[in-house]
């Protein structure tokens, strides 16, 4: 692969970077100021897939795989909120944007980047699953804690997010994630409350 021309892999991979500084455009409707890019939303999914996939019995890193790529098509759209697809036709099918992506990468890293958009898109495998699981409850997630901030508009997405997650194990990590305040971690990390 080393004599292979790598320069469109190089242009995708400034490309994924811009998903740094594209903002998840629903949380505006919610009030947020500054809310979070769709790298850190994909960062923290990733992190969830794999906790889910292993409750599930399903392949943590396939899981986390999918999870981290499946936001890579807002490169080209932006992150466009439920209300601005019902303007715009609808929402762009991933696996035409990622067709357009890899065009003229080496096969083998055009095919694997084609095949992990096109699993997480069919949803059949546990770990696909688990990793559309892991986008709703990181939204929840992240809604609570924007929440927390005084914005409580951020219940809506809450409250939507919690209703679309199908797994047994997201739906109890969920309940978890509902009964805990976001700031427990750092109170049980600093010994607060324990005798």
């Amino acid at each position: 692969m080393a004599d292979e021309d790598l320069t469109p892999v190089a242009r995708f991979l400034y490309e994924a970077g811009t998903l740094k500084a594209t903002k998840r455009t629903g949380w505006w409707m919610a009030g947020v100021k500054d809310p979070e890019s769709v790298a850190e939303h994909s960062w923290r999914t990733s992190l969830i897939a794999s906790v889910i996939a292993a409750m599930e019995g399903a392949d943590p890193a396939r899981a986390a795989l999918l999870a981290v790529w499946h936001d890579t098509g807002e490169t080209r759209t932006g992150d466009v909120n439920h209300l601005g697809k019902k303007y715009s036709g609808g929402e762009a099918d991933p696996r035409h944007i990622v067709a357009d992506q890899v065009a003229g990468m080496p096969a083998t890293v055009a095919e694997a980047v084609t095949r992990i958009i096109a699993a997480y898109e069919a949803r059949e495998t546990p770990e696909a699953v688990c990793a559309r699981d892991a986008d709703k409850l990181e939204c929840m997630l992240q809604g609570i804690e924007y929440r927390s901030q005084g914005y409580e508009n951020a219940q809506r997405w809450i409250d939507n997010s919690r209703g679309r997650i199908v797994t047994p194990s997201g739906q109890a990590l969920a309940d978890a994630v509902l009964a805990t305040g976001s700031l427990d971690w750092l109170r049980a990390a600093l010994g607060e409350g324990q005798s």
